[in-house]
């Protein structure tokens, strides 16, 4: 299984002003080729309004190549970012029946 994650954030004033000049439908086209190209696919990508801009949800092949295209698309300055991993309902069904070993927490 691909590796999902949400990538979200808000525009700069550079990145308002491309995307007006732009349109939504090549913003979206840009976002579904970039995701192909890094051998991944675009599921989901929406504009909303209130603490953040836009989000979008895309699997990407490796954490590597994630964390390679947050940082290329923060370097840019049209917008501040941030890469969100999400888990499946599977991942974490294995994670809650985990053992963990007895961990003692500050102040115990």
């Amino acid at each position: 299984i691909m590796p999902k994650y949400m990538y979200s954030g808000n525009y700069t004033e550079k990145g308002v002003a491309g995307l007006l000049k732009d349109g939504g439908k090549a913003r979206h086209e840009e976002a579904e080729r970039s995701a192909e190209a890094m051998g991944g696919s675009l599921e989901a990508y929406y504009w909303a309004y209130g603490t953040m801009d836009f989000l979008m949800i895309v699997d990407i092949p490796s954490e590597a190549m994630a964390i390679r295209f947050s940082l290329h698309v923060g370097a840019s300055g049209v917008f501040n970012g941030k890469l969100t991993p999400l888990i499946s309902v599977e991942q974490m069904e294995s994670a809650t029946s985990t053992d963990l070993p007895e961990v003692r927490l500050p102040g115990e």
